[in-house]
């Protein structure tokens, strides 16, 4: 993943890095007699071949522990998103839903004006975004009404499990999603869980996750209900402008409603894996 690459390591795999340092130096007048002693040059040739190999050991050394780091990155990755799926399971659903969301929510940050490299990795996050469901037990998660005060409480407990999870590493992948497990249920008004957080105090992430969120699990079958129309979740949604959501990512997503749509399906019909979301497959 790019985000784990060394820039001292990008620049010590460049020949070009170490040049100043490894020519020789410049002829002067003086040298027009003929080449100076040995013992008055800057390097001796032996003393020249052993720092060309340190060099390149060096720069051998930080390739292989980038690609270390690399598989390691994507190892975790992978685990974590399978623990997601788990939880999707668990909800009645069959795993696609997350992979829907992912290049959603990378395509309406990129339409926020984001850098694509950001948009890329929400892309990858998204999905990781109930991961905490893992945590709620069945009688709750798989409830077909309303949740009483109690039941209500424990539901709301899921972002900050996920949160928990997610957080424990370093990487700024699982940071970010850690950050979307947490914020995704925020609401603009501030009526939300679990901090109650308002507007702008919400992350950008969350914001643009939980209105992905929304329109996608409200156009899918349930367990306790059909799948609505898009036309009926695109008014839902500016039911929910300037209440639940944040009303300039709905005006952007309203704007681009039939590309969305139309990203949907072709995530439908093609059924792209979780390695290639990973890998940001093309689905044109």
């Amino acid at each position: 993943m790019s985000s784990l690459t060394l820039p001292i390591a990008t620049e010590l795999q460049r020949p070009s890095a170490f040049a100043p340092f490894l020519e020789p130096p410049a002829m002067t007048s003086a040298d027009e007699d003929g080449p100076e002693p040995l013992s008055e040059r800057c390097f001796d040739p032996t003393a020249w071949a052993q720092m060309e190999r340190m060099v390149q050991d060096l720069g051998r050394m930080y390739r292989e522990r980038n690609e270390a780091l690399q598989e390691v990155a994507r190892a975790h990755h992978d685990a974590l998103f399978r623990l997601a799926l788990a939880a999707e399971y668990r909800d009645d659903d069959t795993g696609q839903h997350i992979v829907r969301m992912g290049f959603l929510a990378e395509a309406l940050s990129l339409a926020t004006g984001s850098d694509p490299g950001y948009a890329a990795m929400l892309r990858k996050a998204a999905p990781m975004h109930d991961v905490g469901k893992i945590g709620i037990p069945d009688a709750v998660l798989k409830k077909p009404g309303r949740f009483n005060a109690e039941e209500r409480q424990v539901m709301n407990q899921h972002p900050m499990l996920g949160a928990a999870i997610l957080g424990q590493s370093r990487i700024p992948l699982f940071q970010l999603a850690a950050e979307v497990a947490l914020s995704h249920h925020e609401r603009w008004d501030g009526s939300g869980y679990p901090a109650g957080r308002h507007g702008l105090e919400i992350p950008l992430s969350g914001r643009i996750v939980a209105i992905v969120d929304f329109f996608d699990a409200l156009t899918m079958d349930r367990c306790y209900r059909p799948a609505f129309s898009d036309e009926q979740a695109l008014q839902m949604l500016i039911d929910e402008r300037g209440r639940a959501f944040d009303p300039d990512l709905v005006d952007l997503f309203l704007s681009r409603a039939a590309k969305m749509i139309s990203l949907r399906d072709r995530i439908n019909l093609l059924q792209p894996s979780f390695a290639e979301l990973a890998d940001g497959v093309d689905l044109r």
